[in-house]
């Protein structure tokens, strides 16, 4: 038990803590940015905002990780429309990026679900994690009110903008994957060796049932823990080298 609270405290140290930087360049789209850091990790997410009074900021675009050159210590950002936060009862800025921006990433990486097959994986984890936990009860009465037994991505970003949570944790056979919850890029895989006696689908939770639509994706009812979560990490990892050898097994 020691060793695993060590190797999870290992992983939560590794991803790096909330960045704030000016942006350097902007390419001519408005659609590629980029910064200096020390260190950064790739599929990083946060938001570019910009100061438009004293004491004064507005966001202006979602932000994420592209790459980043540990020489040269430049990280590329790409960015998208901010979606979040979205009241069509306010006015609407005519501000643009611009070289100076603030770029923000990592924020709310306090903030945690993880999605465990099992009560003792789920306690055992969370209770040697030092982060602050959304419990997946709430998680699975979102899926419940949109429909979905079987979690689709979009569930997961209305998880975000209900529970405002940075990362997602998902424990596979005996590994915890460590994603950043709005690109589900993988920051970190750490060893979590825990023995699984049961399966409880599609997650952990202390909902009874989870209410499906009449059809579309997402309203079956998820039949295979491992193999479910593997593809949905592959979909948004696709040169991730670990879940290519989960696929050849």
């Amino acid at each position: 038990m020691k060793k695993i609270f060590i190797f999870l405290v290992l992983a939560i140290q590794l991803i790096a803590g909330m960045i704030k930087t000016p942006l350097v360049t902007l390419d001519n789209n408005n659609s590629i940015v980029t910064i200096n850091a020390d260190a950064i990790d790739v599929g990083m997410s946060g938001f570019i905002v910009q100061q438009v009074a004293q004491k004064h900021t507005t966001i202006l675009k979602s932000a994420v990780v592209l790459s980043f050159d540990k020489k040269s210590k430049i990280a590329t950002l790409k960015l998208s429309d901010y979606m979040e936060c979205i009241n069509r009862a306010l006015p609407v800025g005519s501000w643009s990026v611009k070289v100076g921006d603030m770029a923000i990433l990592g924020f709310g990486y306090r903030r945690a679900l993880l999605i465990a097959p099992n009560e003792e994986i789920y306690y055992r984890i969370s209770k040697n994690v030092k982060i602050q936990w959304v419990h997946p009860d709430i998680f699975a009465s979102i899926l419940s009110l949109n429909g979905h037994p079987t979690p689709l991505k979009e569930d997961f970003d209305d998880m975000i903008e209900n529970s405002a949570i940075g990362i997602i944790f998902i424990y596979l056979e005996q590994k915890l994957y460590t994603i950043d919850a709005k690109s589900f890029v993988i920051l970190h895989i750490s060893d979590a060796p825990l023995e699984q006696k049961s399966v409880m689908l599609p997650f952990y939770s202390r909902v009874q049932d989870i209410e499906a639509n009449w059809w579309g994706e997402g309203s079956n009812k998820l039949e295979n823990y491992e193999s479910y979560y593997y593809k949905l990490l592959e979909k948004y990892n696709p040169k991730n080298k670990n879940l290519k050898l989960k696929d050849n097994k």
